[in-house]
């Protein structure tokens, strides 16, 4: 079973839906108790910053993504719930500190001439192939992405994969048991879809 929790985050059903698709049985967690037993889990996210962090401490899933992550089991963050594992946001003048789980603040792209949200596909460069979620994913893969804020890994070692939008971001990250994307693998079609099962694959031992 994976665990996905649902502390509110606008993009649940969907991550829910490719999940199932990718063959996991998902089960929706609200409170700490039913991270007991999970195989895997998932932060998803989509909105603001303080807004992931302010909800997930009312329903006491805070501490209890960073006590699953110790487990060493797979987890798996998404867009917002990806930005989560930083230490702080400059978004909307944050004040709201993040999971902490990795060194670096989560920062707006410049404006100028870009247009912000960076919304729509893009490619990404596969910096790490050993990477077992990007099984069969090669550099130059398009993912959807929706968002104004990126998360600045202070170890440079953490990214995954990178893309450019202005300025060149850390678009995955990973390390040890923990993933986390930039990008919504549930909008990205069969790529995104590989992901999700290469996740639900680790899942399973």
């Amino acid at each position: 079973m994976i665990a996905l929790l649902d502390y509110g985050a606008g993009n649940i059903r969907s991550v829910q839906k490719a999940l199932e698709r990718a063959g996991a049985q998902v089960q929706l967690v609200r409170d700490p108790g039913q991270l007991r037993g999970a195989a895997a889990a998932v932060l998803p996210g989509v909105g603001a910053f303080d807004d992931c962090i302010h909800s997930m401490q009312r329903q006491e899933l805070f501490h209890a993504a960073l006590q699953f992550i110790q487990t060493g089991k797979p987890f798996l963050g998404i867009c917002v719930g990806y930005q989560a594992l930083f230490e702080r946001s400059e978004e909307f003048n944050s004040c709201a500190a993040g999971l902490g789980l990795f060194t670096g603040r989560v920062v707006r792209f410049a404006g100028g001439h870009l247009k912000v949200p960076h919304i729509g596909w893009n490619q990404v460069e596969v910096l790490r192939p050993g990477c077992p979620v990007l099984k069969g994913i090669e550099s130059g893969a398009y993912f959807y992405f929706v968002h104004s804020y990126f998360p600045q890994p202070q170890d440079p070692t953490l990214a995954l994969t990178r893309t450019t939008y202005g300025a060149t971001f850390a678009s995955a990250i990973w390390k040890d048991n923990v993933f986390a994307t930039q990008f919504h693998p549930e909008k990205s079609q069969q790529t995104g879809l590989r992901l999700l099962e290469n996740f639900v694959a680790l899942s399973r031992g």
